[in-house]
């Protein structure tokens, strides 16, 4: 009777039905994956969570639990179990409502792919329709297959992958027995069976599972006895990446939404990074020490947030209400203090434990009052002077149930790291913690660069006919103009001043007055005509010496990116995140397109004026604002410090002929850094700590003289050649067809800005 309905009505609905075979096509709604170049997981995008597996991938066993929870008959019917349908028939006849609905595995899978959930007769003719199609389309493994990667399972996971992962944090294969009967317990209702939502039930409904599989004779029993016996260790588990490096995720992230548009998110695609998952670790680690270096040496500001003490048992629970819904920062867990006395301090953590943090003479230092950018206030006689019972602060772990008292920093600083040659980002952190701030500081952040900027235009005097040797006064230097409200008085650190300078010694020790001199005898607009050869978006950059000081703002990247070039000989680079982006069946939809290392046709600057200004930048470290870095006892390393008045911004950029680094520190709102922070002090440690792992092992890269150059032996007061008896005498670098000491310059005037705005007042007057 219920074959002969069908087939009545099959001649009625099957026009209406949708193509079978268009199954083959659908594409499973699976997430986007993001992976560092070497493979590793960074980060997943997309409502749904799904990991499809093959037939052959699911565990027997698993599948006999589905089986036995859904359709023990399902390899022996052909999509349509009679014995069901009579059974729903009689349900709907006695009560006028379809029920259980009588459902095969392959009616469930037709329903998800092609109907609604609606509880209607003429929607169940025309899933059992579909389901009698399906089998005679597709295999019994395949029909499986779909289903077990298509079927939700809660918590936004699709298929049993995910599914394995959301529940347990392991893949389907490292699962218990129990496990699985626990999973093959949620298709019927995700929601009611939820051993997360309601562990009571569904621990019911993983027994009765296995009671079936005892009964079908899929396992003995005592198989079945230990399996029923197993504690339920269900819990959610988030997103399982491989390496925690968000800023890279949504870089990659943006990147194909911008190729794909929203299909990014449900086509299963790959996104291949550049990332080097050791270094993008290593940076992140370099940056947090940075700035809480800075944070430690600015004072402690107090309590981050204060909930008054309520002398009832409920408190705790309050307390930890609030820890729960505090998120740890860095490596700074939040605490709150219960009870304090003179020689301890008693606190909460966010696993219902109490710790005790003893007095000590490093803690009073530690608690040093912040007072301001430059001054921190005497060290507290004890916890009372500061803290109160109820007060949220931040400890750091130090050991086995030990911790010491810390805070979140204000300071932020990022990080970008480049392989000089191809331009490819192998590291790049924009911000001191993803979840205090998830503004991208190397790539979003504009900040004046001060002096690191300014090896751009001297190399464009090189390139003009100067000379390392070349003289430069570097005395005071005023501009007025009609028009001004004040005159300009820019000033060299520290106000001192040397009178005439050689343009090596000028750079590695960052002389102001030379460098604003170098730009007015080229020519301010000269030099910004330029730029663009290095990277730099000149559109909005106004013609005026502060241009000299690094006043325009530019990104970190930017900057790493430019300082490439510099790196590598004088070739262009376009800085890239993503290698490539693949779809579900490995093939290359894009691939970034990346020049030959030293290709000809890319070389935008002269051999000769390169290879001497990366001379005068590794004197930078020899004997410059850069010294610092000497720790790392490499001859191939050069850069720049840059300091911008106040302090407000903190930069060092520098390489090696194959890794480029830029870092840079300081507040989004510009507030000060305090009277002793410079690049070099503040910039110049993460470099350094970044740098040393970037390098490790890896050979000293001399770089070999271009011909046309040539080294002469000059008096360091006046560049010109030195007598033979001259002691103090040192080599220089010139073009072999120059004249020693031509192209010196002496201006010992004051000058007129003319290319001056008459609004510019940021300049760099430390390093």
């Amino acid at each position: 009777m219920v074959i002969a309905i069908i087939s009545a009505f099959s001649l009625y609905l099957g026009p209406q039905l949708p193509r079978i075979d268009s199954v083959l096509d659908l594409k499973l709604q699976t997430p986007l994956k993001v992976l560092s170049a070497d493979g590793l997981i960074i980060g997943e995008f997309g409502e749904t969570r799904r990991q499809p597996l093959t037939f052959k991938e699911l565990p027997p066993l698993f599948v006999q639990a589905i089986l036995a929870a859904e359709d023990d008959r399902f390899f022996t019917h052909g999509g349509v179990d009679a014995s069901g349908l009579l059974r729903a028939a009689s349900e709907l006849v006695k009560s006028g409502k379809i029920q259980s609905g009588g459902s095969t595995i392959t009616m469930q899978l037709a329903r998800n792919f092609f109907l609604s959930t609606e509880k209607s007769f003429i929607r169940k003719l025309n899933e059992i329709l579909l389901s009698i199609q399906l089998e005679r389309t597709l295999s019994k493994e395949q029909i499986f297959e779909l289903y077990a990667n298509k079927i939700f399972l809660g918590h936004r996971a699709y298929g049993v992958e995910s599914a394995a992962f959301v529940y347990y944090g392991k893949g389907l294969k490292e699962l218990s027995l129990a496990q699985w009967a626990m999973l093959a317990g949620l298709p019927k209702a995700p929601s009611k069976y939820n051993p997360i939502v309601n562990p009571t039930r569904a621990l019911i409904r993983r027994n009765w599972i296995l009671d079936r599989m005892l009964k079908l004779g899929f396992i003995d029993q005592n198989t079945h006895d230990t399996a029923v016996s197993e504690a339920e260790t269900a819990s959610f588990h988030g997103l399982k990446t491989d390496i925690d490096a968000p800023f890279i995720a949504e870089m990659a992230r943006q990147f194909a939404v911008e190729k794909l548009g929203n299909e990014a998110y449900t086509g299963g695609y790959s996104v291949r990074t550049t990332i080097d998952s050791r270094l993008q670790l290593i940076a992140q680690e370099a940056i947090w020490q940075g700035v809480s270096d800075y944070d430690r040496r600015h004072g402690y500001r107090g309590p981050e947030s204060h909930f008054p003490a309520v002398n009832t048992p409920e408190a705790r629970i309050i307390w930890l209400t609030i820890l729960n819904n505090t998120n740890k920062i860095g490596d700074l867990q939040p605490a709150i203090v219960t009870q304090i006395n003179k020689s301890s301090l008693q606190i909460l953590l966010q696993n219902n434990t109490l710790n005790q943090i003893a007095w000590t003479p490093d803690i009073a230092k530690t608690l040093r009052p912040y007072k301001s950018e430059n001054y921190v206030g005497p060290s507290p006689e004890n916890f009372s002077a500061i803290f109160k019972i109820g007060d949220l602060i931040r400890v750091r772990p130090i050991g086995i149930e030990r911790w010491e008292i810390s805070q979140t920093p204000k300071i932020q600083a990022a990080l970008a790291s480049l392989n000089s040659k191809t331009g490819e980002i192998i590291s790049l952190v924009g911000g001191s913690d993803f979840t205090y701030s998830k503004f991208n500081r190397a790539t979003q952040a504009l900040r004046q660069p001060g002096s690191s900027f300014k090896p751009f235009y001297y190399l464009e005097a090189l390139e003009e006919g100067y000379t390392p040797a070349t003289l430069i006064n570097d005395a005071p230097i005023v501009f007025q103009e009609a028009g001004m409200k004040e005159a300009w008085h820019p000033e060299n650190a520290h106000d001192d001043y040397l009178g005439p300078t050689r343009l090596r010694r000028a750079l590695y020790e960052s002389r102001n007055m030379v460098s604003i001199r170098i730009v007015q005898n080229l020519g301010v607009k000269n030099v910004i005509k330029h730029l663009p050869r290095f990277g730099f978006d000149t559109s909005n950059m106004q013609p005026n010496l502060s241009i000299a000081l690094g006043s325009h703002a530019f990104s970190p990247l930017t900057m790493a990116g430019a300082y490439a070039v510099l790196a590598n000989g004088g070739y262009t680079v376009q800085p890239h995140v993503v290698q490539r982006i693949e779809d579900t069946k490995g093939n290359i939809i894009f691939q970034q397109a990346v020049a030959p290392p030293q290709d000809p046709s890319q070389r935008v600057v002269d051999e000769q004026a390169a290879y001497i200004l990366d001379d005068i930048l590794r004197d930078v470290i020899r004997k410059g604002t850069g010294r610092a870095a000497l720790v790392l006892n490499r001859s191939d390393i050069a850069g720049k410090t840059g300091t911008t008045n106040g302090p407000t911004d903190a930069w060092f950029a520098g390489y090696n002929p194959t890794v480029t680094t830029t870092v840079w520190m300081g507040f989004d709102d510009n507030t000060l850094l305090g009277k002793k922070e410079y690049g070099g002090t503040a910039a110049l440690p993460v470099w350094i700590n970044f740098m040393k792992e970037a390098l490790k092992d890896q050979p000293v890269i001399e770089r070999t003289m271009p011909a046309g150059l040539t080294t002469v032996r000059i008096d360091p007061s006046t560049g010109q050649p030195a007598s033979t008896d001259r002691s103090d005498a040192i080599f220089e670098i010139f073009h072999s067809t120059s004249n020693v000491g031509d192209g010196g310059i002496d201006n010992t005037d004051n000058g007129s800005g003319t290319d001056l705005h008459p609004e510019s007042n940021s300049t760099e007057d430390l390093f």
